[in-house]
């Protein structure tokens, strides 16, 4: 009997980093597809801030927590070994919510194919998640227009990266906020970002004020932290504000006090909280819009690769400190 690893979520997170305390690696029957399933092989794992959430017990959140005993849930890359679904053959390489395995059994829902020539690191860091979320939130919420002002809180990572370079290409100012001098200059001296703020400096007031000249139209949010309220002072009249994460209180018992709503009536501003399972049935449309920008080399990005399985356990941890230099991978 062939068997494959895999790793299940034991215990809930208890305020401590997250680590090996939390789950079981196990060695599972490696399966055989019936009528309709797929059989992939995953070669590369993506690590998202969704994940701290997904853990939790929360019932009421966007999508059910993960059991506990069940495989932790992820999305990655890997390739077909066994097929029994007539749009997919042994060989093709796909993208999937296929969890910390090294095997995953799956439906043709959800799955998406992709050229050979992308390799795991573009895919998980673009055609992916990544890239989904850049698209629906910008656009849908955001409505950037060429001359307005965008500014995204953590530019470094996968999504905020694109969120920017997107903005950018479509003629907007872009700043980006990020933890580190280092992220800061890649995202205006690689990225083309017209400036960028690190939020750990002291006088975040005076860089915001000097970054957004004209106020600020589009307000991508991804982190939460003190310049939450700065920015929102800043916001122009029919602001529009897309809020995707706020990786600063997910382990937090109380989360920190948003800003007054009084501004939301003065502005106008328009206000969405949005997560991606509620949108991947436009996956196409989504990939539709992005797929020009990166063919004409206006979409960069850089990987952080962890090595092996067991590296996703303590892995996550880097999405708190910072230390994570562009999209988290595993790599099995």
């Amino acid at each position: 009997m062939q068997t494959y690893r895999a790793i299940q979520l034991s215990k809930r997170p208890d305020g401590k980093p997250i680590g090996p305390h939390m789950f079981t690696p196990v060695d599972l029957s490696i399966p055989v597809p019936a009528e309709g399933q797929i059989l992939v092989k995953q070669s590369h794992m993506s690590l998202d801030p969704a994940m701290l959430g997904w853990m939790n017990p929360d019932t009421e959140s966007y999508i059910p927590p993960v059991e506990l005993g069940s495989v932790m849930r992820s999305f990655g890359y890997g390739e077909v070994v066994a097929s029994e679904h007539p749009n997919f053959a042994v060989g093709d390489k796909v993208t999937g919510m296929f969890g910390w395995a090294e095997y995953a059994l799956v439906g043709a829902q959800g799955l998406n194919k992709l050229p050979a020539s992308v390799n795991p690191e573009m895919a998980l860091s673009i055609f992916a998640l990544p890239g989904l979320t850049a698209v629906q939130g910008l656009y849908s919420i955001g409505q950037p227009k060429a001359g307005e002002t965008l500014i995204v809180t953590g530019a470094a990572g996968s999504v905020g990266s694109m969120v920017g370079q997107l903005a950018k290409a479509d003629g907007l100012r872009v700043v980006g906020v990020a933890g580190s001098d280092e992220k800061c200059q890649w995202l205006v001296n690689e990225l083309g970002f017209d400036a960028a703020i690190n939020y750990k400096a002291d006088n975040l007031a005076e860089q915001l004020a000097a970054a957004t000249p004209n106020g600020i139209d589009v307000f991508f949010e991804n982190t939460g932290g003190p310049i939450q309220t700065q920015i929102f002072e800043r916001m122009n009249a029919h602001g529009r504000i897309a809020v995707c994460g706020l990786i600063a209180d997910y382990t937090k018992a109380t989360p920190t006090p948003g800003p007054s709503w009084i501004n939301v009536i003065k502005k106008r501003l328009h206000i969405e909280g949005f997560t991606m399972p509620d949108h991947l049935h436009k996956a196409p449309q989504l990939l539709e819009k992005l797929t020009p920008y990166v063919m004409q080399g206006k979409i960069k990005y850089r990987a952080h690769v962890l090595e092996g399985l067991d590296s996703a356990m303590t892995g996550l941890n880097l999405f708190f400190t910072g230390g994570n230099q562009g999209k988290l991978i595993v790599k099995l």
